[in-house]
């Protein structure tokens, strides 16, 4: 019996990933989970440049502090450098847990890691990624990573025990945990109720607002034109912005139906049935119109409820 050919087990593997998740507003979106491999790959480009980063600013530190002392003569140089060590230590601190949670909780949800290899952190119920779920992922970072790593270094000479052994399974677990569940989630992403996603680059993400109603004015099947006012945009804000984005470049008819009824619903319109996504395009474009306009004033709106 011949095995599969190599497409055909590239489309298992994939179809494997797949998943759907329901956001509050009861839309069924298809999504894809990031792969081991490739969350793996985007651990090791931010690594990367996180090492270039702090290695350039810690030459940049000891250099000029050391070109100072040189300046103005030995004296209390050592003292000098146990206090640089002591900012070096503190910098590296607040670069390693810091790198990660400020570009995750920008509004891509990625590191330049995770974007260059084409991923994204989300919440595994459809709602915004909060800073708390963000923190709580991180913060375990060291215990799932490096400990492990420092135990696989240091158990081996015997020095520890069996309690040495013992500790090296215990981390092992957190290292090997994403082979243990088929989300592939970390320990933290369990914890932080997240999940890593596939996040491929769209080439159309700035023609979206200039296609369909949203560049006509008008539908192409009704000829109605959709205008909304301020009270009925405000109900929305950045990640219903994404949401709306995504269901539209997905192009999925139910998907398009039931987002339509619950902003009809919400803003009080009867826009008419077969008319979905034309209602859609042009409450996606003023949406964004309005959000670009109050970021300019100073105000931004992250989700409804802000």
């Amino acid at each position: 019996m011949s095995s599969p050919s190599l497409p055909s087990q590239i489309r298992d593997r994939r179809a494997r990933r797949q998943r759907i998740m329901v956001t509050p507003e009861g839309v069924a979106l298809p999504l894809s989970i990031g792969s081991r491999g490739a969350r793996a790959g985007a651990l090791i480009l931010d690594l990367l440049i996180l090492s270039i980063a702090t290695l350039s600013l810690s030459l940049i530190i000891f250099g000029t502090a050391l070109g100072t002392r040189i300046e103005e003569g030995l004296a209390g140089l050592p003292g000098s450098l146990e206090f640089l060590f002591v900012v070096w230590s503190l910098m590296w601190f607040f670069a390693w847990n810091g790198y990660f949670m400020f570009f995750e909780m920008g509004p891509r949800g990625a590191t330049p890691g995770k974007r260059i290899v084409g991923l994204r952190v989300a919440s595994r119920d459809g709602g915004r990624l909060t800073p708390e779920a963000i923190v709580a992922r991180n913060l375990l970072r060291d215990v799932e990573l490096f400990l492990p790593l420092v135990m696989l270094l240091v158990t081996p000479s015997g020095d520890g025990g069996a309690a040495g052994w013992a500790a090296l399974l215990w981390f092992l677990v957190f290292l090997l945990f994403p082979f243990f569940n088929k989300d592939s989630m970390r320990a933290g992403d369990l914890i932080a109720g997240t999940w890593v996603l596939d996040a491929p680059k769209q080439k159309l993400a700035a023609t979206l607002s200039t296609e369909g109603a949203a560049a006509d004015g008008s539908s192409a099947v009704t000829g109605a034109a959709y205008k909304f006012g301020d009270d009925e945009l405000s109900i929305y804000g950045e990640h219903e912005l994404q949401t709306l984005e995504r269901v539209l470049r997905d192009g999925r008819q139910d998907a398009i139906d039931a987002v339509a009824e619950t902003i009809c619903r919400k803003i009080g319109w009867e826009a008419g049935s077969g008319d979905e996504r034309a209602f859609l395009e042009a409450f996606y474009a003023q949406l964004r119109a309005k959000l670009e306009s109050d970021m300019r004033f100073g105000k931004r709106k992250a989700d409804k409820f802000s």
